[in-house]
């Protein structure tokens, strides 16, 4: 999960919602969650609301989740959206919800997962440029930022999750199976396996550690794919540092 100031938007996130029978709405976050509303597609935290809002008097919401994250603020926005909203939410992991997404999940006062689907959860990280001064404010908002994230996680786990069992998975950038939430109380339920829709941007995932290989698999990249995104990302860090070391 990145900053909005450091967030660079590639794909757009693909919000569908609709009102369904029996005062029940339905929302789709399908892809990146975006900071800015580059391209007419893109949906922010504010027009999120208003589709939302649009929906009327509904009892029910179903959130189908299939995003490997995005934006920090963006998704905590949608977050506190989703746990203010009166109607009963329903979060449905249709296949990944990772980073900034599966906080947002967390919002959900039911939370479903097939027995395939995946969880990541890790700490949230930036790029930053400035004096030290400025470095230290951006560290400071990283560790403000972390422990909302935190309260996110234990507010739905409840017992079942301690906060130093929840820092050591944030630490290790963690990919969580469906029976792991289920233990960890990040989930209340375990469907049955389905096939993941291949609609994660997998750019954004190679920002990652520790993609799971059937995760890459599943969406058709190739292992060396995944290493070349691995060492572009790690030359793009490396360029930044020497354009910080020369300032």
């Amino acid at each position: 999960m990145m900053s909005n100031l450091t967030a660079i938007k590639k794909n757009p996130v693909f919000w569908q919602m609709k009102r369904a029978a029996n005062h029940t709405g339905e929302l789709y976050i399908y892809g990146e969650i975006a900071a800015y509303q580059w391209e007419d597609s893109d949906t922010t935290a504010q027009s999120f609301k208003k589709e939302l809002d649009d929906l009327g008097d509904i009892k029910t919401l179903n959130v189908y989740i299939n995003s490997p994250g995005g934006s920090v603020f963006q998704g905590q926005a949608i977050h506190t959206i989703l746990k203010r909203h009166k109607a009963r939410v329903v979060v449905h992991i249709d296949g990944v919800a990772a980073s900034i997404a599966s906080v947002v999940a967390m919002a959900g006062d039911k939370v479903s997962m097939p027995a395939n689907a995946m969880m990541m959860i890790h700490n949230p990280w930036t790029i930053a440029m400035g004096n030290a001064q400025e470095l230290r404010k951006q560290a400071e908002s990283l560790d403000k930022i972390r422990e909302s994230i935190i309260e996110a996680y234990l507010s739905k786990a409840g017992q079942s999750l301690s906060r130093d069992k929840l820092t050591e998975l944030l630490d290790a950038e963690t990919w969580l199976t469906a029976k792991e939430c289920y233990d960890y109380g990040l989930c209340n339920e375990i469907g049955q396996a389905q096939e993941i829709a291949a609609s994660i941007d997998m750019e954004t995932l190679g920002r990652y550690k520790n993609v799971p290989k059937e995760l890459i698999k599943s969406a058709g990249v190739s292992a060396a794919d995944r290493q070349r995104m691995i060492t572009e990302a790690r030359e793009n860090v490396d360029r930044v540092n020497r354009v910080l070391r020369s300032l």
